[in-house]
């Protein structure tokens, strides 16, 4: 592709952006994903420079938590595998199935995942004894989350924050430093699959890799300095832009 030195400048500066805000609490996505198109990208182009340019921010974001002791990659060997075969599955299924049913589905989670921040008391993102075991957790929301990112995408961060919180009973700035890795693993995976398929524009991915791994960086050192008292409220306002987004995109006559 040939691009302008503005554009250059544009896709950078949003995947900075996108990588910043998606070490906090998600979502970035929603600037990738848009600007991708603009430049005129096919979706499936999209989707796939953006799992490449994604990777590069989670990774950004991953081992910084790691590096700094949040989280350990040796707790996190089964979530790690079975979010990759879910996120596998989700990457090849998507091709044969059809998706209208998740896709409907996903905003109702998102608006609730948004609810359950915004009116749960602050002792809910506190430390606490798991509902689950490590390994079924990772069997059940490993695997199922990972298919849901590998198929389609939009809140798995959130969603993985809110199981790592509910479920997990973590607090929020090691739910959120968990959330990262099991994140980094899903978008390899579906990555591995769309590289096999020649869809990536690595010019693109690439430029934007750059932008998102600084982004993240500095996401991860807030979620690191500040925690709880800034990633609960980005959640409830990244979660909510998600769903609207998402309503208004499968149904438009409602906002004529």
């Amino acid at each position: 592709m040939d691009l302008s030195l503005e554009i250059i400048t544009i896709l950078f500066g949003v995947a900075a952006l996108a990588g910043f805000i998606d070490a906090i609490a998600g979502g970035g996505g929603l600037l990738t994903v848009p600007a991708l198109l603009a430049v005129g990208l096919s979706p499936a182009q999209a989707l796939a420079t953006n799992k490449l340019q994604g990777s590069f921010g989670s990774f950004s974001a991953t081992l910084y938590f790691i590096r700094n002791g949040v989280v350990k990659f040796s707790e996190m060997r089964n979530g790690i595998i079975c979010t990759f075969i879910g996120a596998a599955l989700g990457a090849v299924l998507v091709q044969k199935i059809d998706a209208s049913v998740l896709t409907a589905i996903i905003p109702l989670l998102l608006l609730g995942i948004s609810f359950y921040f915004l009116l749960a008391p602050k002792s809910i993102a506190e430390p606490g004894e798991s509902k689950l075991s490590e390994n079924m957790f990772a069997l059940t929301v490993g695997t199922s989350i990972g298919f849901y990112d590998g198929f389609f995408g939009p809140g798995a961060g959130s969603l993985f924050t809110i199981c790592f919180v509910a479920i997990a009973k973590r607090g929020i700035i090691e739910a959120t430093a968990k959330t990262k890795v099991l994140n980094f693993t899903s978008n390899i995976a579906a990555l591995l699959f769309f590289i096999i398929g020649g869809l990536p524009v690595w010019e693109v991915g690439l430029l934007m890799a750059a932008g998102q791994f600084i982004g993240a960086r500095s996401g991860a050192k807030i979620v690191v300095t500040k925690g709880q008292k800034l990633i609960r409220p980005l959640v409830v306002i990244v979660s909510m832009v998600m769903a609207i987004k998402l309503l208004i995109e499968q149904n438009p006559q409602w906002f004529q």
